[in-house]
């Protein structure tokens, strides 16, 4: 495994455990140049999930598109990466366990909204003008007002 911070080949394991019930293996990992930490996760690649679109298109769901939206959300706010992680891991989780081969973007936004709902609101807002497709102002206070009731 490519040490991320400094591209050095040797690394080693410091601890192993499942997640995810037993289908993800994670791994925190040192490296023996630079001695910085970080994890990996080993998974079974499954079958691909198709994400329709609102004006019906369909593409392979991104997890990694996924964790680019929320991180977008919680961009200067006091949530961890690590919190990411587990959101992402979550919803994903939601999709597969749908079991069936295609979901909306629709399902995907509202189950990333329930979770921001209870991390951080301002995430939560920030996640639902693009989701909800904030037109202007007057929505964002409609929105605001919910929150603060």
């Amino acid at each position: 495994m490519k040490c991320p911070f400094c591209q050095h080949v040797s690394t080693q394991v410091l601890e192993s455990r499942t997640t995810d019930e037993g289908s993800v293996v994670r791994r925190r990992r040192e490296c023996e140049k630079c001695k910085k930490r970080f994890t990996t996760y080993e998974k079974v690649k499954g079958s691909v999930l198709w994400v329709v679109k609102k004006d019906g298109r369909r593409e392979p769901f991104d997890r990694d598109k996924l964790k680019r939206g929320i991180l977008r959300a919680i961009e200067k706010r006091p949530v961890s990466l690590d919190l990411v992680d587990d959101v992402t891991d979550q919803v994903e989780r939601e999709m597969l366990g749908k079991q069936r081969e295609e979901v909306t973007s629709k399902s995907i936004g509202k189950a990333v909204m329930k979770r921001l709902r209870k991390i951080d609101n301002v995430a939560w807002l920030r996640f639902a003008s693009v989701y909800l497709e904030f037109d202007d102002i007057e929505d964002f206070e409609k929105v605001i007002k919910k929150l603060s009731n």
